[in-house]
């Protein structure tokens, strides 16, 4: 089995570095995607991905970028749950980055 992305695209806004309660720093950054192909009306189509840095690679990627850098990430697909207000069940697709390189600069970062 193989459960395996990458990602070429550009931040839509800054990472928002945050802390576990045990102190693990994580980010949600949100990689702009254009596609390869243009709609009936000749537009080409940018799909908005969410992506989950943990660790180093998370604290990298906080004092890297910005809105607007090029980033390359490799990660996984990840769905998970979470009860809203009013036991409202809530689904999340994420990508889970295994590695972030900054495309701007020639730094990497593995998990």
């Amino acid at each position: 089995m193989m459960n395996q992305t990458i990602l070429v695209g550009r931040l839509t806004k800054d990472p928002d570095l945050r802390y576990t309660s045990e102190g693990v720093p994580f980010c949600f950054i949100t990689v702009a995607v254009p596609r390869d192909f243009r709609n009936q009306n000749g537009e080409i189509g940018t799909d908005f991905i969410t992506v989950t840095l943990w660790r180093k690679s998370a604290e990298s990627a906080a004092q890297r970028c910005q809105k607007g850098t090029l980033v390359g990430i490799k990660g996984r697909v990840q769905t998970r749950s979470y009860e809203k207000e009013q036991n409202q069940k809530t689904y999340v697709t994420e990508v889970v980055a295994e590695q972030i390189k900054f495309l701007s600069h020639t730094v990497s970062v593995n998990v």
